[in-house]
């Protein structure tokens, strides 16, 4: 019997891989979970282990092709099969690979206007968003110093490229200034739908007050997930204003230890913990909907949300109920560092029972977050200030932040919602030093 091997989802947003490099070649045998093929995404890069144990009789998708996820990229089987499977694999590359996607008027792909550069283009370790914007620019990729790992091309480096390039003289409408700066990505912060990071503005020419170009393919699975999202759950929102001078003050007193152990002493785990303790007291909001089920979970999963350039990816903490504070410290940074560095493996992006998010990390007052589902609750975390606040009848100056929960109203009832985040309040506003 054989098994497929597929492309898989390194999260909800993430539409499409690429073949990186195939470990193995047709007729090796190879061992279930041992490495298979290395992936690239928008996000992730990661070697992929094999689903099961046998013979690879097949590879479909070749090194360097971009396919959707769930797409079948090889075959695992026994020796029986190879015979049998070979004719299949040998007429795959004649069918003609549909385009990468279906662009507007742009320079012509560099594979087919010279073999020796589209070679030199595959050979320049990039993700799938590079080549686009590679494409888009009539960029060689080969002539881009790469700054990533392994000498990886990344967005920066090709929009540095770009940007270095001599300007093409062309007529301007009258007033028009030199081209506009990028501006920083600043909607990839919270998992709310929102313009992309992605990409660059489109060259207007002359006379022209607007531009249409189609959604990338990850934009357009971020807006699939969104709307589903809203579709599916009752969305409702409650906000908490919570004081964490508490925790500001157990942050000053046992910081310098955290960071002799090789932890930072962040906001995030003290939360984290505040929020794991809710989950405890209160499980139905540990749970998922299935159909007129509750599907109660009895591990504690905690996605923390981090924004890449790209958009945003949500690794998830594993057994987080099981760890202390600095476990906690050091699996979220962890975590957040594999995530910048494109190191996460698929099994860090699945299986979150609750997920939060920080959009006040770039000065956010609070947000009003978008279930990721099929979980039934998201915390958003506002931006930290400090804040007169009235304490015993005088007026004090406190470290204030608003904390949001977005819950499933098919599920989560008003009470049920507050009395969580009254758990989440009390705990990070009395939160024990012992913990610490």
């Amino acid at each position: 019997m054989s098994t497929d091997v597929v492309m898989p989802q390194m999260g909800e947003s993430i539409a499409e891989g690429t073949i990186v490099r195939w470990l193995r070649k047709v007729g090796d045998e190879i061992d279930r979970d041992e490495p298979l093929f290395e992936i690239s995404t928008d996000k992730v890069d990661a070697e992929i282990p094999s689903p099961a144990a046998g013979i690879l009789i097949a590879i479909k998708v070749q090194e360097g092709e971009t396919v959707p996820i769930n797409s079948v990229v090889a075959v695992i089987g026994e020796s029986d099969d190879v015979a049998s499977a070979a004719p299949p694999a040998e007429a795959a590359p004649a069918t003609p690979a549909p385009p990468a996607a279906p662009a507007p008027p742009a320079p012509s792909s560099l594979a087919a206007a010279d073999p020796s550069a589209a070679g030199a283009v595959e050979r320049v370790r990039s993700s799938p968003l590079v080549r686009r914007l590679a494409r888009e620019h009539g960029v060689d990729l080969s002539q881009v110093t790469g700054s990533g790992s392994g000498g990886r091309v990344t967005k920066q480096d090709i929009l540095a490229h770009i940007d270095r390039r001599p300007a093409k003289v062309s007529p301007a409408p009258p007033g028009t200034d030199a081209p506009r700066p990028r501006v920083a990505p600043v909607a990839s912060v919270d998992a709310a739908p929102g313009v992309s990071a992605e990409g660059t503005a489109p060259t207007f020419e002359a006379g022209q007050s607007s531009v249409a170009v189609p959604m990338t393919v990850m934009r357009q699975r971020i807006a699939e997930h969104m709307v589903a999202s809203r579709r599916t759950s009752a969305h409702v929102h409650s906000i908490f204003e919570v004081d964490f001078s508490r925790v500001q003050q157990l942050r000053k007193a046992h910081g310098a230890r955290y960071d002799r152990s090789g932890a930072k002493l962040t906001l995030m785990p003290f939360i984290a913990k505040a929020v794991i303790d809710a989950l405890r007291a209160m499980p139905i909001v540990n749970t998922s909907v299935d159909g007129d089920r509750v599907v109660y979970k009895r591990d504690i999963n905690l996605g923390v949300a981090v924004a890449l350039e790209s958009g945003l990816i949500v690794p998830v903490v594993k057994n987080a109920d099981e760890k202390n504070l600095l476990g906690l410290s050091r699996a979220i940074a962890d975590l957040a560092g594999r995530a910048r560095a494109r190191q996460l493996v698929p099994a860090d992006v699945q299986d979150g029972t609750f997920t939060i998010t920080n959009p006040g990390g770039l000065g956010a007052v609070f947000g009003l977050p978008i279930i990721n589902q099929p979980q039934v609750a998201i915390l958003g975390v506002g931006s930290l200030e400090k804040r007169p606040v009235v304490v015993n009848d005088a007026i004090a100056i406190r470290s204030i932040a608003y904390l949001t929960l977005g819950f499933d109203h098919r599920l989560i009832d008003g009470v049920v919602a507050d009395q969580f985040m009254g758990h989440v309040k009390r705990g990070l506003e009395q939160f024990e030093e012992s913990i610490v």
